[in-house]
């Protein structure tokens, strides 16, 4: 049931969701699995996304995967192995040195190869929609708020490139409207000039106002911290880092003993948290309205979970399901584990609190006129 009361669903959470749901995508090459994990990700953007300039940046990661699909097939009819039964085209081969053995220079281009690499594409795309939705979803400044103090800095430096892509789109669109209401409606190269200078002059615009408010707010600030603390912070981090790289080694490597699985790298995902600790009292903030973690953050959350153990239970029960078969070419399986997780995973799009919307937006929406992103007060915290 929807709550009544629109609010902003805590940005790590949607985050966490996006991650889960791309964890689970990269196991699987089923066109079945990926194309309801793209409907899934595309409902809950369409459905919870606010009124911002960020989530209007979607449809940019939409192209970016289109764009990965197209290239890998490309790069396949020029440089990939051609493989298989089923001759779709005849080209013209090249013969290259010893050294470059295994890559065929165009060459006869076969279905089942040219399968194998689009749904290659199509996986990676995927989990580019995944990242992309978070973007849309989750406002980056309240995600840098609730970052620990130890990661503030680098929180500062992953929330400002991210944002590079939705203003980009938002300066684009304004250069455009404006064109537009000048009378101005040319296209070709000679529009891309008019157009790139003044969206490069407001990239810069930003660039400096935001470097102004962030020095104003004091990022990058660090309290007096003794040098004794600040090298055992500095040891447990790098404890924690070397534990976590042999915890890993351990569980890739079945020969390796039972100690330096699972139990070094939980030992290092606790030195993790204690480093973590230990380097937020170096820096010291306050959060003006900090965002609550209540039950629709743990319900995007247990949902992104559902999807993943879904794609990684169908993993276990029918590895075959998660890939299309070709050899011999079959029609791909619906493994009913993997697609009930995905379904879960579209939840939040009907069970979360809608996004607030602004009293300039709504009015907008009542008169017909195209809607503009205004933040509210709790999205400019």
């Amino acid at each position: 049931m929807t709550p009544s009361l629109p609010r902003a669903v805590h940005p790590g959470a949607w985050w966490l969701w996006a991650i889960a749901l791309a964890v689970g995508v990269s196991a699987t090459t089923n066109p079945l699995l990926l194309l309801l994990a793209i409907s899934v990700v595309t409902f809950v953007v369409v459905s919870r996304r606010p009124s911002t300039p960020w989530a209007r940046a979607f449809r940019l990661y939409v192209w970016l995967g289109v764009l990965v699909v197209v290239l890998r097939l490309v790069l396949h009819v020029l440089l990939g192995l051609k493989w298989g039964e089923t001759v779709l085209l005849e080209l013209p081969s090249a013969t290259l040195p010893s050294w470059a053995a295994g890559i065929d220079l165009l060459g006869t281009v076969r279905l089942e190869g040219l399968l194998a690499a689009g749904l290659e594409g199509l996986r990676l795309a995927t989990m580019i929609l995944c990242v992309g939705a978070a973007n849309a979803l989750a406002n980056p400044k309240r995600l840098l708020a609730a970052l620990p103090g130890a990661l503030h800095e680098i929180g500062a430096a992953v929330v400002v490139a991210i944002t590079v892509a939705p203003q980009l789109a938002e300066s684009v669109q304004r250069v455009l409207r404006a064109r537009r209401l000048r009378g101005d409606a040319g296209r070709g190269l000679r529009a891309f000039r008019r157009v790139a200078m003044p969206v490069l002059q407001d990239t810069l615009d930003r660039s400096l106002m935001l470097a102004s408010a962030m020095d104003s707010r004091g990022y990058g600030r660090r309290g007096d911290v003794p040098l004794r603390r600040r090298r055992l912070v500095s040891g447990v981090t790098l404890a924690s880092l070397l534990a976590i790289c042999l915890g890993v080694y351990g569980l890739l490597d079945t020969r390796s003993p039972a100690w330096i699985g699972t139990p070094m790298l939980v030992g290092g995902i606790g030195l993790g948290a204690l480093g973590l600790r230990l380097g937020s009292a170096a820096v010291h903030r306050t959060v003006y309205r900090p965002d609550p973690w209540r039950g629709a953050e743990w319900l995007v959350l247990a949902c992104g979970v559902a999807g993943a153990a879904g794609v990684l239970a169908a993993q276990e029960l029918d590895p075959l399901g998660l890939s299309l078969p070709l050899q011999p070419l079959g029609a791909p399986a619906l493994p009913w584990t993997a697609a009930l997780g995905l379904l879960v995973a579209a939840l939040p799009g009907m069970l979360t609190p809608l996004p607030p919307v602004t009293r300039a937006s709504a009015a907008r929406r009542a008169s017909g006129a195209p809607a503009r992103a205004v933040a509210t007060p709790q999205e400019s915290a």
